[in-house]
C-alpha cells in the first residue's frame, strides 16, 4: 500500500531513505534546512568500510577523550558543557566503553556496511550514475610497534568476521604507493573496503530524485510536530503544514531536538569532523588511515582529501585552525614530501556527524510514535551506511522483513 512520506534531512541516509521508499511505490517529500550543499555528506573521506567493525565507544576511548580533553587539537576533544542532555550522554558514552558493546555491536556494523556496499554499485548502475566508485581497499598506516599490534588484532577479528584482509609490510606498502614516500614500519590492508567522491553522488541523488517523483524541498525547517495520541498528525515547517502517513527522521545531529518534541529522549551529540582538500597531484594512489593520528587519506576524483578529527563540543560550525593544522601536519608525517599550503588549509571545511553513546546508529521505529521511524546516529560511518539505511527504512515503512536484523540499532534502547 503506497503511504505518504515525510523524510526529514537531506543528507546521504534521508536521500537514500527517499530513493528507496519511491523504489517502494511511496510518495515521498524531503525538506531540509539547508541548501543541502554541505555538510557531513559532503566533507566526509568517501570510504565504505566494512573494515571499521569497532564501535566509536570502546575500551580506553573515554580514558582517551578526558586525557585530551583540555587538547584542542587531539584526535577526540571532548568539550565540556553544563548541560543536562550533553551531561546523560557523556555518562552514557563512559558506560558504553566496553568490550561487550564492542562484542554485541562487531556484526551488526559488519552486516550493514556489506549491504551497503552491494547497494552502491546497484545505485550506480540502476541509476546509469557516475560517481567515482573504487574497490582498492583501506591500508591502516603505522608508525610505532604499539599502534600495529592493536592493528593487527582488529585485523584478525575481521578476519573471524570473514572480511578480507591481510598485513602488510612496509616494503609492500611502498610496492602499492610508488609514487609517493611514506613513514611507516608496516600496517593492514583491508580489501573489503571501497571508496567514493561524496559530492559527485550527493548531486545525482538531488538531480534523479525529482526526476523519480521525490519532492526536494530547501531551506525548510521544522518548527512543530503535532500528535494525537501516538501518532504524528502535522509536521509544521516555516513554510507549508504537511500531514504525512509516515515520518523518517534522518536529520543527523538535530534530529534528537526534533525527537524531544514527541517525548522521545534520545542521547545524541554532535562530533564536528574537518577536511582539506588538495587539487594538486600528490602521487597518493591509495585511501588509507594514519592511525596514530586518525586522519583519513583518500585519493577522490579529482583532488586528495585529508579528513578526520571528532570533536564534542555542540551544534556550531566554527572551524577550529589548531585542528586543521592537526590534520594538515599529519599529512607530512606520514607522506614526508606532502605540505598542504595556507590556501588548501584556509578552505577547510567542516561537518557533524550525529553520534550516539554507544556509537551505534538508530534505525527504526520508537515505541513512543507509531509513524515515526528513525534513521540517524551513524557517527563516522553515515557515509558507508546510507544506503543500507534507506533500504532498510523502506523495508520496514512497507511492512516487509527487513534486510537485517534491527535490534542493536532500536531507538528506544538503554545504556
Amino acid at each position: 500500500m503506497s503511504k505518504e512520506v515525510l523524510v526529514i534531512g537531506g543528507g546521504i541516509v534521508g536521500l537514500c531513505c527517499a530513493y528507496y521508499l519511491r523504489q517502494e511505490g511511496h510518495q515521498v517529500r524531503v525538506i531540509d534546512k539547508s541548501n543541502m550543499d554541505q555538510g557531513a555528506s559532503y566533507v566526509n573521506a568517501g570510504y565504505l568500510t566494512p573494515s571499521h567493525i569497532i564501535p566509536l565507544a570502546a575500551p580506553g576511548v573515554m580514558k582517551k577523550g578526558l586525557k585530551w580533553m583540555f587538547n584542542s587539537s587531539s584526535p577526540l576533544f571532548i568539550k565540556p558543557r553544563l548541560e543536562a542532555d550533553f551531561i546523560k550522554w557523556t555518562l552514557a558514552f563512559n558506560r558504553s566503553c566496553s568490550q561487550a558493546n564492542v562484542d554485541r555491536s562487531v556484526r551488526a556494523i559488519r552486516d550493514i556496511n556489506l549491504l551497503s556496499r552491494e547497494l552502491f554499485p546497484e545505485l550506480k548502475s540502476a541509476e546509469d550514475f557516475n560517481f567515482q566508485l573504487e574497490r582498492k581497499g583501506l591500508i591502516m598506516l603505522c608508525q610505532t610497534q604499539k599502534m600495529l599490534d592493536a592493528e593487527l588484532e582488529v585485523a584478525d577479528l575481521a578476519a573471524k568476521e570473514g572480511l578480507e584482509v591481510a598485513p602488510v609490510t612496509r616494503e609492500e606498502i611502498f610496492a602499492m604507493e610508488p609514487d609517493v614516500k611514506i613513514d611507516t614500519i608496516g600496517g593492514v590492508h583491508f580489501g573489503c573496503d571501497g571508496h567514493t567522491t561524496p559530492n559527485q553522488l550527493m548531486a545525482e541523488l538531488k538531480n534523479r530524485l525529482p526526476q523519480l517523483g521525490v519532492k526536494v524541498q530547501t531551506q525548510e525547517e521544522v518548527q512543530r510536530l503535532e500528535t494525537q495520541g501516538d501518532r504524528i498528525v502535522k509536521v509544521v515547517t516555516n513554510k507549508d503544514t504537511y500531514t504525512p502517513d509516515e515520518v523518517v527522521l534522518a536529520s543527523g545531529s538535530w534530529s534528537a531536538k526534533l525527537a524531544k518534541q514527541l517525548g522521545i529522549k534520545m542521547l545524541l551529540e554532535a562530533g564536528k569532523g574537518y577536511r582539506i582538500n588538495s587539487t594538486r597531484d600528490l602521487g597518493i594512489k591509495m585511501p588509507a588511515i594514519l592511525c596514530e593520528s586518525k586522519v583519513a587519506v583518500t585519493p577522490m576524483d579529482g583532488f586528495t582529501r585529508f579528513a578526520g578529527t571528532m570533536e564534542i563540543a555542540g551544534i556550531n560550525h566554527k572551524i577550529r585552525p589548531e585542528r586543521v593544522e592537526a590534520i594538515a601536519k599529519a599529512a607530512t608525517k606520514y607522506y614526508p614530501d606532502v605540505a598542504l599550503t595556507q590556501g588548501e588549509k584556509a578552505e577547510a571545511a567542516c561537518g557533524l556527524r550525529p553520534v550516539s553513546p554507544d556509537g551505534m546508529a538508530y534505525i527504526g521505529r520508537s515505541g513512543k510514535c507509531s509513524n515515526l521511524v528513525l534513521a540517524t546516529g551513524h557517527a563516522m560511518m553515515g557515509w558507508s551506511m546510507g544506503p543500507a539505511t534507506g533500504k532498510l527504512i523502506a523495508e520496514l515503512i512497507s511492512d516487509k522483513k527487513t534486510s537485517m536484523d534491527l535490534t542493536p540499532f532500536n531507538p528506544d534502547r538503554k545504556f
